[in-house]
């Protein structure tokens, strides 16, 4: 993730971390969780979309398919009325970089009614 923000700030875009606060303060155990500890974090930030936190979209470059099953995943479980549709809509995806960034430049978020209740 480091090599991810580092890339953003120098093409001048704008870079949120992220860190819980027993990291921030030091109390943890180093620990190196990857794909695990990447999809907490991914469903964390579509969480506060559910709670109106933020609406950011996530955008997740689906290099060769990677994410097929997860995006299908998460049409069914919007489809099956598990998730609303402001948690499935942040997710955005392309499999090519400059086709992401656009997507995620235009990307205009949608107050779904139920969820705002």
């Amino acid at each position: 993730m480091g090599c991810v923000s580092s890339a953003a700030h120098v093409g001048r875009s704008q870079v949120l971390g992220i860190i819980p606060t027993t990291l921030a303060e030091g109390n943890f155990v180093e620990k190196t969780v990857d794909g695990i500890g990447t999809l907490e974090e991914i469903f964390q930030i579509a969480s506060w979309a559910q709670l109106n936190i933020r609406h950011k979209p996530i955008g997740l470059l689906n290099v060769d398919g990677f994410f097929n099953k997860l995006l299908s995943f998460l049409d069914k479980v919007w489809e099956e009325n598990f998730i609303p549709y402001s948690a499935r809509q942040i997710f955005i995806s392309a499999s090519i970089a400059e086709e992401l960034i656009d997507k995620l430049e235009a990307f205009v978020y949608k107050l779904d009614p139920v969820a705002a209740q």
